[in-house]
């Protein structure tokens, strides 16, 4: 008879997606066959709370873990899952991320009416987003495009898209796919040209520093390749600022044995972008020389700008 040694509580966020990722990460635990139990605990965000702003201009740093990091802390649950994309650059004392399962897929991809591609919208087309790294980027390839604030879970987007007057959004690939959606995808939006955010399609299962137990549970599930690649980018976030809200974009690739990473800064309104890419090993070192690379050619200057706008 197995004897169990302790109930893992995890926290998640209530949505479905959350859900859904909170229970594949669990269902991987316990194919490792140990001893544990798990329980999950939703919990309910700032970012969650907040519906009817843009996230960038309500201080987008960390609105969708914050209060899911203060119940690690506190002892309430022992690790939480997020998607890797909703974390700041800079976790509090005394938390770290144990592990980094296998990426999903880290592209955005463009649903529409009709299936039309972005080339084949038609000229002033109204297309949803509240993020501004996708907004930037969608109005370099078509300046004519009409960029309308959309907020809500992946189902709520789908149905404003019916209802609300949008020609087009723009989503993650991977919460589509986890989700069962990929039906409605109209075109995938490659990462060589519309670069995806920080840890996008990835999950990252955050813990207390000091639970070494927890910690070599986890790191049974870690996939070192989107680790690797993920502290690359995340690494880069840090040295840009920190936020996940702003017009900044990072995605990394292994390369043989070197990683590639692609790093972007943007304006706003798209009309200035830098993007530059580098290649190297060491994926902390990586991200500071994107990052130290962009600055040197004005992106710094570019974020403040940005940054001022929002009220940030």
């Amino acid at each position: 008879m197995v004897v169990l040694k302790r109930t893992i509580v995890v926290g998640s966020r209530q949505s479905r997606l959350a859900m859904v990722q909170t229970h594949w990460v669990i269902e991987q635990l316990k194919g490792l066959g140990l001893p544990y139990q798990f329980e999950i605990k939703p919990i309910v965000t700032k970012g969650d709370q907040i519906v009817d702003r843009m996230l960038s201009k309500v201080g987008g740093k960390g609105l969708f873990v914050k209060e899911i990091e203060q119940a690690l802390l506190t002892g309430e649950i022992d690790c939480a899952v997020h998607s890797a994309k909703d974390m700041p650059g800079e976790l509090p004392p005394g938390l770290m991320l144990a592990c980094l399962p296998e990426r999903e897929d880290p592209r955005d991809c463009l649903i529409s009416n009709g299936g039309s591609s972005l080339k084949e919208l038609p000229q002033g087309a109204v297309v949803g987003t509240s993020s501004l790294r996708r907004t930037a980027q969608l109005l370099k390839l078509r300046p004519d495009l009409k960029i309308k604030w959309i907020r809500g879970n992946i189902d709520t987007r789908l149905r404003k898209l019916k209802e609300e007057g949008y020609d087009a959004i723009i989503l993650a690939a991977a919460g589509l796919k986890r989700l069962g959606y990929t039906e409605q995808i109209s075109q995938y939006l490659e990462t060589e040209t519309f670069l995806p955010a920080v840890g996008q399609g990835a999950l990252a299962i955050e813990c207390r520093s000091d639970d070494d137990e927890l910690k070599e549970i986890l790191s049974q599930i870690n996939h070192e390749p989107t680790a690797r690649c993920v502290t690359a980018e995340r690494e880069f976030l840090k040295e840009m600022g920190g936020s996940c809200h702003v017009p900044v974009a990072c995605f990394g690739s292994e390369r043989a044995d070197e990683l590639q990473l692609t790093g972007l800064i943007a304006s706003s309104d798209g009309k200035r972008i830098l993007k530059a890419s580098l290649t190297g090993r060491d994926p902390h070192q990586l991200g500071r020389l994107l990052a130290d690379q962009l600055k040197a050619q004005g992106g710094d200057k570019i974020l403040a700008e940005v940054k001022r706008e929002l009220g940030l």
